[in-house]
């Protein structure tokens, strides 16, 4: 492995890490030999328009460039510190992409990017084992972050300085890039050996990240601290004659290819599989899509309208990193609203929400009720239990008690309540299935959604076509009324009156944690509400339960965990009514309130309203 890496050192190419002046732009031309990342680069995508250089990704340096001077074969000086690992964000890398929001310095620079791309090729090589004569290959994709074009250049160079081949598909989603690793088909250069996707999902417009795949699915905690431990090391060795010949490599062959086409043609032919290879099986059916200006615009032209779906209505599928209408996050209040009003404003039959990437996803029926949360969790066993009786539906822990009842009294299921975590979630479901418990569907309450006939991808395009199937297969058996068919599969599910979910803060200056951890303390916290629990007679400890502490009591239950990444401990509380919620929060109030480095504020705030 270490020659590999030494390779791809001596390979490799950096940033200069600079922004230029107004006299080095208009210097730009004879400088251009010398200078790999040139003005073109600093202008970021923005909806297909190119933005003045304030949307800059921040990659400053006060450093004088010296345009004729010969390229140097020691390590570059002049590189700012990065902490790679800061960088991790579970299975997923994450950091701030674009310069201009305060107290958030750019850490994801195209040095930065192009080291860990870099990186993740050195991992593919080990993992592939690859034969020498034929060069693995990389497909690479973004969402519509302003950062993207910027962050894909740097990611290509990084990939074809370390040997292998560049496969660009621009503005794709999340699960497509998982797909071109199993998709065999020469023409498109598919399968590729290995795939990035350039994506911070719902996060604000100065963030970007990468998720990485094989055939095997998305690489997990364990890989991607790999990845950046070797990105570091990579990032220290780099010089301006691996900058220029990284360069060259990658202008002479990147391929570009449009992977959307192959991918989308698959979701249409899934649905009219499942309605008898009818043509057209939405036919008469309204749908309006909200993609939120992320990467899902797709849906509506590729795959409703090929199906026969009227789409008129549909908004915001235009792709424009700057997000202007609503977070695409199927979570976020607005966004639920936007599609809501989107529904009933076009009188449509029903309403499909993306995130960014299109790797989550909800809907709205024709009345302008949710299938988002518990609703669509609700939804989907339902669909997945009649092709699958018995099964275990796996979900993450802030998961409702009814949602338990609905699914094991209603549906004939069983419900595994895991942790959350798309990535924890879906891992539990295929452990289940490798010890002999069958589990055919793993789903988040974010809309995360993992199915076993779909290789436990979270596609929330291919979860919206299970929705799909199940109208045109109704419609093909002379079942008629719309997405009421969908309403009626959730009857009997309850729901809370009341569901809140605050955030109790962890100082981590608070002299209370006498220099330990925040995850020590957090865990201190919740053994003594586990404690608070076991001798009060009017809450139940949860008998089986993965994360944190959950209790029910007062018609209701709460959920206290300690964050997977930050020095925060969630509080989830649903109850029929508020004057129980209150109860349940008082619970947690008095257990927990001798620790003084938590902040309490939010909790004591819902409890005197």
């Amino acid at each position: 492995m270490a020659a590999v890496c030494e390779k791809i050192v001596q390979n490799v190419i950096v940033a200069k890490n600079r922004v230029l002046t107004t006299n080095q732009y208009n210097q730009r031309d004879c400088c251009s030999a010398a200078a790999p990342y040139n003005h073109r680069n600093f202008l970021s995508f923005h909806g297909g328009k190119k933005l003045l250089p304030k949307y800059h990704c921040g990659f400053v340096s006060r450093r004088n460039i010296y345009c004729n001077a010969a390229p140097s074969t020691t390590a570059v000086p002049y590189l700012e510190k990065v902490d790679f690992m800061k960088l991790q964000n579970g299975s997923d890398i994450r950091g701030v992409a674009v310069a201009g929001v305060e107290g958030e310095p750019v850490t994801l620079t195209e040095p930065v990017t192009e080291a860990i791309a870099a990186a993740f090729s050195a991992w593919l090589l080990e993992m592939k084992r690859a034969d020498a004569s034929k060069p693995l290959r990389v497909s690479v994709g973004h969402d519509s972050r302003i950062s993207a074009q910027v962050l894909q250049d740097a990611v290509s160079q990084g990939i074809a300085g370390a040997g292998l081949d560049v496969v660009q598909y621009g503005l794709a989603s999340t699960p497509a890039m998982f797909n071109s690793t199993l998709t065999e088909d020469e023409a498109f250069l598919c399968p590729v050996d290995g795939a990035i996707m350039i994506t911070a999902s719902h996060l604000p417009y100065n963030r970007n990240g990468f998720k990485f795949f094989t055939n095997s699915g998305g690489l997990g905690k364990a890989d991607i601290k790999i990845i950046l431990e070797r990105a570091a090391d990579i990032y220290k060795s780099f010089t301006d004659q691996g900058l220029m010949k990284s360069k060259r490599k990658a202008s002479e062959s990147i391929k570009r290819v449009d992977y959307m086409t192959v991918y989308t043609s698959d979701l249409v032919k899934a649905v009219r599989k499942a309605a008898e290879n009818i043509e057209k099986p939405l036919e008469g059916f309204h749908i309006v899509v909200d993609a939120g200006n992320g990467a899902g615009g797709f849906f509506a032209e590729k795959v409703l309208q090929p199906l026969g779906a009227i789409t008129s209505g549909s908004q915001f599928l235009e792709p424009d990193g700057m997000f202007p209408n609503h977070i695409p996050n199927p979570e976020d209040k607005t966004a639920m609203k936007a599609i809501t009003q989107a529904v009933l404003e076009n009188k449509a039959d029903l309403g499909i929400i993306f995130d960014t990437d299109v790797d989550r996803s909800a809907a709205v029926d024709s009345i302008g009720r949710e299938f988002n949360r518990n609703r669509l969790i609700a939804l989907m066993s339902a669909i997945v239990l009649e092709e699958h009786p018995g099964t275990t539906i796996v979900t993450d822990s802030v998961t409702s008690d009814g949602l338990t009842t609905f699914i094991e009294k209603k549906l004939g299921g069983k419900h595994h309540r895991f942790k959350r975590g798309y990535k924890n979630v879906i891992d539990e479901a295929v452990r289940l299935n490798s010890v002999g418990e069958e589990s055919h569907l793993a789903i988040e309450t974010s809309g995360h959604g993992a199915l076993r006939e779909n290789h436990w991808l979270d596609d929330g395009a291919y979860l919206m076509v299970k929705v799909l199937n199940k109208l045109a297969s109704a419609r093909a058996s002379g079942i008629a009324g719309g997405s009421k068919v969908l309403t009626d599969l959730v009857e009997g599910l309850q729901e809370p009156g009341v569901a809140v979910e605050l955030r109790l803060k962890i100082d981590q200056n608070h002299p209370d944690l006498k220099g330990g951890s925040f995850r020590e303390y957090g865990e201190a916290v919740l053994q003594l509400l586990e404690n608070h629990i076991e001798s009060d007679p009017k809450l139940q400890k949860a008998p089986v339960n993965y994360e944190g502490v959950r209790a029910s009591g007062f018609g209701g239950w709460f959920l206290l965990r300690l964050s997977l990444h930050d020095p925060v401990l969630p509080l989830n509380i649903e109850a029929t009514n508020h004057e129980d919620a209150v109860k349940l929060g008082l619970a947690v109030s008095s257990a927990v309130k001798e620790f003084h480095a938590l902040d309490t504020s939010a909790l004591d705030k819902f409890i005197q309203t």
